[in-house]
């Protein structure tokens, strides 16, 4: 009678538990299974996990759907059914961009994609802080090359899609390349007919000398032979896609008047602010927060929507911004939009709050822009920065 008695309420919880996860718990998620995965495997093989999951459509479809007239959100010449993406850095290689998708995102980065396949750094290169909502990672650019990539995402392209959403392509350089212009550029050519846009991602902190790209100089240098090869793409009278340009948050105020005049004279069709960050704030209380590589999460987030602010200003409002690093709710991406962000990406968030935090945002964004009576978010982009 016991172990009848017992066999019922272990199979009535799991049926709850798995009842509730179907139904995107916000709560059963963040505090149940998350938890439980962070237990069970470490940040790497977690991530792995997640791609394949998405890979394979494994996670529920959004079960909300955000208003139009109030969402959806026009840059360049393209039409994002909401403002909410995912960040470069979640799917590398192009694998899961359908189930990405499922979960709510306007749209999805996949990347950064390198010419040829390389590793990255050895493992481990991903560290969890908890106590921080944060992570920290010095990958190193791992990625499985144009090549496969483009497979990948051209299988996504030309079959039936049930989620359709706009793609994004981040471009980076192999390790031991002795041309940036030569990689970039070898991306603009690959990926120009399947994405809808472009990256030249010369920020991440985890391959040698890749920052220095940022200098003055050398950027102008970077752009201007990366937008010629584009822009040789664009003459037999093609859709000439937007190529944007993905920034440190760790920069001095002499580096962002430098990037924002190449930005602006080189006619960059956008920014995205910002990558991971070297600083360690004070208030990191994690054993891991000296660990080599990039910090994300929480911690990101002041300094992300400080360099969106002036990078909107230094730039007059013309250019658009994606911006990223930090936001977990509905109240940070309305922050990063009044900042200066057009549109806004996640990434980290995830680790601590799972499949849901697509749901979640949209639904906290939505609800903040019909308190102020806002007709459509886009209304608000910049309206906190004095031009």
């Amino acid at each position: 009678m016991l172990k009848r008695a017992l066999l019922g309420t272990t199979g009535g919880a799991a049926a709850f538990l798995g009842a509730c996860l179907y139904k995107q718990d916000e709560w059963t998620y963040a505090n149940v299974l998350m938890p439980v995965v962070q237990i069970a495997l470490d940040g790497e093989d977690a991530h792995r996990w997640g791609v394949w999951a998405a890979s394979k459509n494994l996670f529920p479809k959004c079960n909300f759907t955000p208003t139009r007239s109030l969402m959806e959100t026009k840059v360049w010449d393209l039409t994002f059914p909401n403002p909410l993406g995912m960040a470069a850095g979640f799917d590398k290689d192009g694998e899961g961009v359908e189930g990405i998708a499922r979960l709510g995102f306007g749209f999805v980065e996949v990347g950064s994609v390198t010419p040829l396949p390389q590793p990255g750094n050895a493992r481990p290169r991903v560290f969890r802080l908890y106590e921080d909502k944060a992570v920290i990672n010095r990958y190193g650019f791992n990625s499985a090359g144009h090549e496969k990539v483009l497979q990948n995402v051209s299988e996504y392209i030309d079959k039936k899609r049930e989620t359709p959403c706009i793609l994004g392509i981040n471009l980076g350089k192999n390790k031991t390349s002795s041309s940036a212009v030569d990689d970039y550029s070898k991306g603009v050519n690959t990926f120009f007919d399947v994405a809808d846009y472009l990256v030249v991602n010369v920020s991440s902190p985890n391959t040698p000398g890749l920052r220095n790209l940022q200098a003055k100089k050398e950027l102008s240098e970077l752009i201007s032979g990366v937008t010629k090869a584009r822009d040789l793409k664009c003459k037999d009278g093609s859709r000439c896609t937007p190529l944007l340009l993905k920034i440190a948050p760790d920069l001095t105020e002499e580096d962002k008047l430098d990037i924002a005049d190449v930005v602006l004279v080189h006619k960059v069709d956008g920014l995205i602010v910002a990558n991971t960050t070297v600083s360690r704030p004070d208030s990191l209380l994690s054993s891991n927060k000296n660990e080599t590589g990039g910090l994300s999460g929480a911690p990101l987030k002041n300094l992300s929507t400080t360099v969106i602010r002036d990078m909107y200003k230094l730039t007059n409002g013309k250019i658009p911004i994606i911006g990223v690093g930090g936001v977990s709710n509905g109240a940070d991406a309305l922050e990063k939009i009044k900042a200066g962000a057009s549109l806004v990406q996640v990434y980290s968030a995830l680790t601590y709050q799972g499949p849901p935090l697509a749901k979640k945002i949209l639904q906290e964004l939505e609800e903040l822009l019909k308190r102020i009576e806002c007709k459509n978010v886009s209304e608000l982009i910049g309206i906190d920065v004095e031009l």
